[in-house]
């Protein structure tokens, strides 16, 4: 016996995609619904403090970041 633990999405009108691929065939299958309980949105701003930081100076006098000036008339 294979043992597949995959993650399930059942859509509104009962049927069920997987994340992962799986052959065709016939299973039995155990179904466990956790409840996640209520999201809980956070109420402080996070705490970027820890991310590091590179200082690489002023930009460049006249730099252009607009697409038509980094590529060309053809946009790419």
């Amino acid at each position: 016996m294979n043992v597949m633990t995959t993650s399930l999405t059942v859509g509104a009108d009962g049927s069920i995609s997987s994340a992962e691929p799986i052959p065709a065939g016939e299973y039995t299958a155990t179904i466990e619904r956790r409840d996640a309980g209520p999201r809980q949105l956070q109420t402080q701003p996070a705490d970027l403090d820890w991310l590091p930081v590179r200082d690489l100076g002023p930009w460049p006098e006249g730099l252009s970041l607009r697409r038509e000036d980094m590529y060309g008339d053809d946009g790419r």
